[in-house]
């Protein structure tokens, strides 16, 4: 699999919370879910969050309770030997281990722990020092782009371009949750239209279904998908942007039926199926004789009349030339068929085993 394609119609797992610091939550939501990722026989990162906390807060301020942030991520610290068997276990489910890194000893965290793609938040897209940091693993890269600038997209883009890393693009609102009517899901048109050398995808905070949006964002070219997952275990509250395993099966099932209701690429024409072929035939109008026709006749239009149905071996108004001579003689009413005619479909030996396949 080539850098980029590790993008296309993958899934990303967010551990949201950190799994709230607990060892053992943590690997019970990469056992829960990679049984969902491997029962709908889809591909799917799970991504951590890595901070290297003494480097990430400030030291006069690693105490404080009153910012939500920093008391968050000071509950939620983990040991960098729990992280490895956190990594461990996702690979072992069979997912790819992902990373989103907020301070520079972090990415080197993500080399150590062999992390296989490398995700930008969008608060970061602007962290030159970080994001540099990163460039420097040479790992494929995916940037969320919530409320950030166009300019700073664009910055990025070529950033990664030139130095010729994959980069996949995910359209993002940064409030936790969204609303619907605040998923802007037209911006993955904008998106697919300014970078068509990158994959466009859909990072989502709703939290109403599992259904509309992946379908919809899919149909718009999205190909790389995000949601944050959470187990309801240990008393612990479940935000409601979180996805809990049964949503997650519903949201793959969901991604399945778009991707069948969209069927081929829109890069190319669509190659009808045979059934449908056999259907359109039925309503093809047979050539019938006006009147009595007699064999060497040059045909004229007021020699026949079209109407259905279309029998088998019946030439019918596709194949109609004016200027057939006939073979035989034809009573009024009669079909015409492909052995009746001095036609060139008579000489093709497919055209005419078509001809004779189709109609009653």
């Amino acid at each position: 699999m080539t850098a980029k394609r590790i993008f296309e119609d993958l899934f990303v797992l967010e551990l949201a919370s950190n799994h709230w610091g607990r060892l053992e939550r943590g690997l019970k939501i990469i056992t829960d879910f990679s049984r969902i990722v491997r029962f709908n026989n889809v591909k799917a990162a799970i991504k951590l969050q890595f901070r290297d906390v003494d480097a990430f807060i400030h030291k006069d301020y690693r105490q404080n309770q009153e910012i939500r942030y920093i008391k968050k991520t000071m509950d939620t610290r983990l040991a960098r030997k729990d992280y490895a068997l956190l990594v461990e276990a996702i690979r072992r489910g069979g997912c790819i281990p992902m990373a989103t890194p907020f301070d520079e000893q972090s990415v080197e965290q993500c080399v150590e722990q062999g992390i296989d793609i490398i995700k930008i938040a969008s608060s970061d897209i602007n962290d030159w020092s970080l994001i540099e940091k990163i460039a420097l693993t040479r790992r494929p890269v995916i940037v969320s782009t919530g409320g950030s600038s166009l300019k700073s997209i664009d910055d990025l883009v070529r950033f990664f371009a030139n130095r010729n890393i994959p980069l996949a693009i995910n359209h993002c609102v940064s409030l936790y949750p969204s609303e619907d009517h605040e998923l802007e899901l037209n911006q993955i048109d904008f998106l697919r239209a300014r970078y068509p050398e990158n994959v466009i995808g859909f990072s989502s905070h709703e939290y109403h279904d599992w259904h509309t949006t992946v379908s919809i964002a899919y149909a718009k070219g999205a190909r790389t998908f995000e949601r944050h997952i959470d187990i309801e275990a240990d008393g612990l509250p479940v935000s409601p942007y979180c996805s809990l395993p049964r949503q997650v099966d519903e949201w793959f099932k969901a991604y399945k039926k778009a991707v069948a209701i969209c069927g081929a690429p829109g890069t190319q024409k669509r190659v009808p199926p045979e059934r449908e072929i056999l259907y359109l035939d039925s309503l093809v109008r047979g050539v019938y004789a006006r009147k009595d026709l007699v064999c060497g006749q040059t045909l004229k239009i007021d020699d026949i009349y079209f109407a259905i149905p279309l029998q088998k071996g019946q030439i019918s108004c596709r194949e109609l030339m004016q200027g057939e001579k006939l073979l035989r003689d034809i009573a009024a009413d009669q079909p015409l068929m492909i052995d009746d005619i001095d036609s060139p479909y008579a000489e093709n030996a497919d055209l005419k085993a078509l001809i004779y396949r189709r109609g009653l």
